[in-house]
């Protein structure tokens, strides 16, 4: 089978990560500008999530600022440690309890979200402000994080 050519492996990250970080921006001015901070707070103590202010505006803001560095590729390992344990909060305070699929207020989304998350702030591709910084860092194996 015919091995892609390194630009379309490098353009890959890059789309996964324009996608991913779009529904997260999406999600986060959501909370800011449709239902408001206030709303947000709201809706979370209806949920049972812990310090709903603080958590509404720490949802608000990862999703937002987080998304819009995932898209754009800067600081990816902080931006996907931040935007998945937004997700992993999600899941266990508001989704376990419904259940797997999404369509029943299930895991299934936050559970995507958070490995996407992840996976793209540590393998976030050549096409990144990271990359053109230089602050893909080594591993132990002498391959870069971002590369």
């Amino acid at each position: 089978m015919p091995q892609p050519t390194q630009t379309v492996r490098d353009l890959i990250p890059l789309v996964a990560r324009i996608a991913v970080g779009v529904v997260f921006i999406a999600h986060g001015l959501q909370k800011f500008l449709e239902w408001g901070v206030d709303g947000t707070a709201a809706s979370f103590e209806q949920m049972g999530v812990p310090l709903p202010e603080v958590s509404a505006w720490i949802a608000a803001l990862v999703e937002t600022v987080g998304g819009l560095a995932l898209l754009v590729g800067f600081a990816l390992p902080v931006a996907g440690v931040l935007l998945a344990a937004v997700m992993v909060g999600a899941m266990v305070f508001v989704h376990l309890p419904q259940g797997f699929f999404a369509s029943e207020g299930g895991v299934e989304l936050v559970l995507l979200l958070a490995a996407a998350a992840l996976a793209l702030g540590f393998n976030g591709g050549r096409f990144s402000v990271d990359h053109a910084l230089g602050s893909g860092r080594k591993l132990s194996t002498g391959t870069p994080v971002n590369s």
